[in-house]
């Protein structure tokens, strides 16, 4: 008998086609209106729901499924997923640590050396004719300050990218200090940011990191410091770094994640000391793949009446 799995998240034609082949009927959700449909145009036999950390479960909608054995987040986050409706309701609740690791860190460090040489401005200016006008000095990470705020499989990769690759010293700070780390801790994101010449942000979304890099934390980074974010946009107060930028009271930023994304401020969109991309860093096609096979077996091995493989922790 095939399981209705709901999906509320884009999966690429070759994962689609494996959770058809385990057993699995396909119900498409990935639009706003589609999503609010879901049981009328599906039913409310629904037994797994397909999401990721941003887009997320929430407990009206659990409550709306009442077969609902199991909901899988694809990629590490799971922060929008109601964690306390699902643990009372028995449900099983996983995410795909680990299968986009690698491509994450591997974006951190492509988005760092971009803003830093200024390279999608210079790439610009040079399509405009301004080839003498765009040779401006820009500065080195070779020997620089990499500040980490959350130092987890993420935050450890790109620390050995900076450190292996190009002589960064490495600080980090997290809510308490990782065991055995070789890496400088600081106690507050602030004292983090006065130290570093530049700032990675790897930590979980969620509301204990919410507008953890607040107008403190951009002041402290100063003029000459700056920003990327491939973790989750509400880690950053949006308007504050605005005004940094605006301000030139940081030297630039660039964000793979936004606050409200995909929406983006119309602030944001003029600035020229800013590179954006689109929630990207992990969807390489090694990770993209390895993302969907784990959704798959945690999928396969719930229904077989087996442990799924990376589980969520439940509160408490």
């Amino acid at each position: 008998m095939s399981i209705p799995l709901l999906i509320l998240v884009e999966v690429n034609p070759e994962g689609l086609a494996s959770f058809e082949s385990a057993g699995f009927t396909l119900c498409m959700a990935t639009t706003p209106q589609d999503r609010a449909n879901a049981a009328r145009t599906y039913g409310i036999d629904i037994r797994a729901v397909l999401t990721n950390g941003s887009t997320g479960f929430t407990a009206e909608e659990i409550s709306t499924f009442p077969a609902l054995e199991i909901i899988c987040a694809m990629g590490a986050g799971f922060e929008k997923v109601d964690l306390a409706a699902a643990q009372a309701r028995g449900i099983v609740v996983t995410n795909g640590a680990g299968t986009n690791d690698a491509s994450v860190a591997d974006h951190a460090m492509a988005l760092l050396m971009s803003i830093a040489r200024g390279i999608p401005q210079a790439d610009a200016a040079v399509r405009r004719g301004e080839w003498a006008q765009s040779r401006q000095p820009r500065p080195m990470i070779s020997g620089k300050k990499l500040g980490i705020l959350g130092l987890g499989n993420i935050g450890r990769q790109i620390a050995q990218r900076a450190e292996n690759g190009f002589n960064m010293h490495i600080s980090y700070h997290n809510r308490t200090p990782v065991a055995d780390s070789p890496y400088t801790y600081c106690k507050t994101p602030e004292d983090l940011a006065t130290w570093a010449d530049f700032i990675v942000i790897a930590t979980p979304g969620g509301a204990a990191t919410r507008h953890l890099v607040n107008a403190s934390v951009l002041a402290a980074l100063g003029s000459n410091g700056f920003l990327i974010n491939i973790s989750r946009g509400s880690v950053v107060d949006t308007s504050a770094l605005i005004t940094a930028l605006q301000h030139k009271h940081i030297a630039g930023a660039a964000l793979d994640v936004l606050e409200g994304e995909p929406e983006v401020p119309a602030e944001i969109a003029t600035l020229t000391n800013i590179i954006l991309t689109p929630h990207i860093a992990g969807r390489s096609p090694e990770a993209v793949a390895a993302t969907a096979q784990l959704v798959l077996q945690n999928l396969t091995a719930h229904f077989a009446g087996q442990p799924v493989w990376t589980p969520v922790p439940m509160p408490g």
